[in-house]
């Protein structure tokens, strides 16, 4: 019982925990190799249907009139932008080659949109599913324009055709948060009873999320690890997202504290669709560059677990 108890406590350590030793034990073992070569792309291609029922069981608890623009949903736009232009010149300006490496890691983290399953942390910290659902929105559609934009300014033979990247970061997002969110008000029209019954889930949504973490976790310490890239610089892309995760729920929560609601606004701000972001540089900037979003990983879920566990055991956050 002592077992299951931290486990729920500490959900989240414990699915990356999870996540990395699976990961070290197909990749460590000879003759499991084979197994994980195989087991490696079906974890892949899974994770959009996990994040699809993780969405889904929590946009069952939103009715359509809570759904409404905030004015911290402007200042948050207006903020990440302004960080992704001010990234982009200091990337242009950079003194370095590991300099370089950490800005341009730095730039990747914060052109991440929104994650979809941000909400899902919102409500276990208290906010609003509501809000968060609007705002995501509205951030994967920036993202959308952003990239094409400011990519080609940071790597100068980045290949970014604006139509092509905002249809494929579009079709991404809906797949993963439109049609979850067009799934859970259609049942909670029609089939309020199954809508009832996946409300009375409490944890559901939150669990199934913790899943999807462990494999992303496998998938970061797998990028880590065969990166081949000089200590110097895999310690600027590791450590800048850290620093880049504090700044990033720092303004968000400082923003949103003036509105009341310095939970969403930090949630906002600094949770993040790595998984886009990963995809994103490895398929228009240096490869290796996927490091910084694959770390931060590691440092906005073990925030979100500090978060949690404050607000398990005070009731409210310290933060």
């Amino acid at each position: 019982m002592e077992i299951i108890k931290f486990v729920k406590e500490w959900t989240l350590p414990c699915a990356m925990v999870f996540g990395a030793s699976v990961y070290l034990l197909f990749s460590e073992v000879a003759f499991l190799e084979p197994v994980g070569n195989a087991v490696g792309p079906f974890f892949i291609e899974i994770m959009p249907v996990l994040i699809f029922l993780t969405l889904y069981v929590t946009f069952c608890k939103i009715r359509l009139h809570d759904l409404r623009l905030h004015t911290w949903h402007v200042w948050m736009q207006v903020i990440r932008i302004a960080l992704a232009v001010l990234l982009v010149a200091a990337i242009k300006a950079a003194p370095g080659h590991t300099a370089r490496f950490a800005l341009e890691g730095a730039f990747a983290c914060v052109i991440c949109p929104t994650a979809s399953a941000a909400a899902v942390v919102t409500e276990k910290l208290g906010g609003s599913i509501a809000s968060m659902t609007v705002y995501t929105l509205i951030d994967n559609l920036v993202a959308a324009l952003l990239v094409p934009l400011l990519f080609p300014m940071v790597e100068g033979h980045a290949d970014v055709e604006f139509m092509s990247s905002f249809v494929t970061i579009l079709e991404r997002t809906a797949v993963v948060l439109i049609l979850p969110f067009a799934c859970a008000m259609a049942t909670r029209r029609w089939l309020p009873g199954v809508a009832r019954r996946v409300k009375e889930r409490k944890n559901l949504g939150f669990y199934l999320w913790a899943v999807n973490l462990s494999i992303v976790m496998g998938v970061t310490l797998h990028n880590i690890f065969t990166a081949g890239i000089s200590w110097l610089s895999m310690a600027a892309l590791v450590v800048t997202p850290l620093l880049v995760t504090f700044v990033l729920f720092g303004i968000g929560k400082g923003v949103g504290r003036h509105y009341g609601c310095s939970v969403d606004g930090g949630q906002a701000l600094g949770q993040k669709n790595t998984a886009v972001g990963i995809w994103l540089v490895m398929a228009y900037l240096n490869p290796v560059i996927a490091i910084a979003p694959c770390a931060y990983v590691v440092w906005q879920n073990s925030l979100n677990s500090w978060q949690l566990w404050c607000m398990e055991k005070y009731g409210r956050l310290k933060w």
